[in-house]
């Protein structure tokens, strides 16, 4: 059989960085093995249902490179694949359980099932849970009588379907990921598959759509470790195959303790969404990488490393070389701590291997008329982190400076700098303007500044302090060329006069 994988996320909210991995994690696995990828929407708790989220869903996978082959959008031969609009295939599949007696219909009312915790409490019972031994004490169809279910039934009064899960037997399987995993049924309590209101829990219908969907491995976070083995008894109950399971590990707090999650996005300031999010209930607005500036490419590579790595030394790999080395086995057990800062890494790594062309068009919105955006992209792009660093970083290429750093016009700008400032006005002014480039106005500025006797590397901060403002930044001959000849020359004389003051 050939491999098919799903992502299967609630639209409840924006989608976690973490579930954007554990997508990733699928289609890698997917790709590699030459298989296909699933969009499921699992929205059966209409309750939490949240306007704008699956389309947010959406939109950042499709952002960060991820490739769906069969979901809402792009259809497929087990359509519908939203599940709010497969109830009646879920009740089918409920009934096939009770009429095969390893499920039942429960008939306890809320103030009942309260009566039950409070008694198992007080008699300090361990397991305090509707289960193979204290069902019998409660309202259902295995205490009561045929006739009474029916009538029930039949009146419309409330109930819920529970799976009967059997008090003596060991739940066994291999984790792809974290080896064998062995639970004994008697913890396991009588979970509820259909719920009062016709709707599935979350337990069927995801073991119902992975069946008839025909899912061969299910990749997912650790956090449904302890719903697997309910998962197993699910399968075995319905007398299907199980697929392989790869439970994955959690994505931690920057300082490794505990999962990451939105207030330690707020505290570190940085992103644990993948796109920016507006609240539609308060408005509350959270930040994105792709609206901080991060390339879809670099985040897709930083996810990828963050609890599983190909063996090698190789860090910067393109999707092709991250599904072609990837491996279910050779995933991480123990979490993976979010260090923003190797996001950003990964960032600068990918800004710096685009060509100075390709930079340019990016900024090109945010240069006034007449700069050249390739020449600012060659001067900022190994200094930068993100994009909008190549102009944000130096305002002084697109205003004259009105202040001057004052520690370095106290230690650079002295006799000497005042007599040679003159001198490299004088000696620019006579070249010629098609000529003012980085190279030649080096070479023209140090040999007047050498004629005269002057060492230029005695002036050079001075020289920058009198063109940006600043005592430190990026080459400041293609500073001056970017800026050209009339302004270079303009900002030298006027801090000859503003600081000579």
């Amino acid at each position: 059989m050939s491999v098919r994988v799903r992502f299967a996320p609630s639209p409840t909210g924006p989608l976690h960085i973490g579930g954007v991995r554990t997508a990733l994690y699928n289609y890698l696995f997917a790709k590699k093995m030459g298989g296909k990828m699933l969009l499921r929407i699992e929205d059966t708790d209409q309750t939490r249902y949240v306007a704008g989220a699956e389309d947010y869903i959406r939109e950042a996978l499709d952002w960060v490179g991820i490739k769906i082959d069969e979901g809402v959008l792009e259809g497929g031969p087990f359509a519908p694949y939203k599940q709010s609009e497969r109830k009646e295939i879920y009740k089918k599949y409920a009934q096939q359980l009770i009429d095969s007696g390893k499920a039942y219909y429960a008939f306890d009312t809320a103030e009942e099932l309260d009566l039950l915790r409070k008694t198992l409490e007080e008699a300090k019972v361990d397991n305090i849970s509707y289960n193979a031994v204290t069902r019998m004490q409660m309202k259902n169809s295995l205490t009561l009588s045929e006739e009474e279910v029916a009538q029930k039934l039949a009146s419309g009064e409330p109930h819920v379907i529970r799976l009967k899960v059997p008090l003596k037997e060991e739940i066994r399987f291999k984790d792809l990921v974290r080896d064998w995993v062995a639970v004994h049924a008697s913890t396991i309590d009588d979970k509820v598959l259909m719920k009062s209101d016709g709707m599935p829990t979350y337990h069927l219908a995801n073991i119902v759509d992975d069946h008839l969907m025909e899912i061969t491995h299910v990749i997912r976070g650790e956090e449904w470790l302890p719903s697997a083995p309910l998962h197993i008894l699910l399968y075995r109950a319905f007398g299907w195959e199980a697929p392989q399971f790869a439970h994955l590990p959690l994505l931690l707090k920057p300082e490794g303790n505990g999962k990451l999650s939105k207030r330690d996005g707020l505290l570190g300031d940085f992103p644990v969404f993948p796109l920016e999010w507006k609240d539609p209930a308060t408005a509350e607005i959270s930040r994105g990488f792709r609206e901080d500036g991060y390339f879809p490419e670099a985040v897709l590579n930083f996810l990828a490393l963050l609890g599983w790595n190909p063996g090698t030394e190789q860090e910067i790999m393109s999707i092709d070389e991250l599904s072609a080395a990837f491996s279910l086995e050779s995933i991480h057990k123990a979490g993976a701590r979010f260090d923003v800062n190797k996001a950003k890494w990964f960032n600068q790594s990918y800004l710096r291997a685009k060509n100075d062309e390709t930079l340019a068009a990016l900024i090109a919105d945010k240069l006034p008329t007449g700069f050249d955006g390739v020449k600012v992209a060659k001067l900022m792009k190994e200094r930068v982190t993100f994009v909008s660093e190549l102009v944000s970083e130096v305002p002084y290429l697109f205003e004259e400076p009105s202040v001057y750093d004052e520690e370095v016009a106290t230690k650079k700008w002295d006799d000497l700098a005042k007599k040679a400032m003159p001198l490299v006005a004088d000696a620019l002014g006579k070249m010629s303007s098609a000529d003012f480039e980085s190279a030649a106005i080096h070479d023209a500025i140090f040999a007047a500044l050498e004629a005269a006797e002057i060492k230029p590397g005695k002036v050079m901060q001075a020289l920058r302090l009198a063109v940006t403002g600043d005592g430190k930044g990026p080459d400041l001959m293609l500073v001056m060329e970017i800026l050209g000849q009339a302004s270079t020359i303009k900002r030298i004389n006027q801090a000859l006069e503003v600081l000579g003051k």
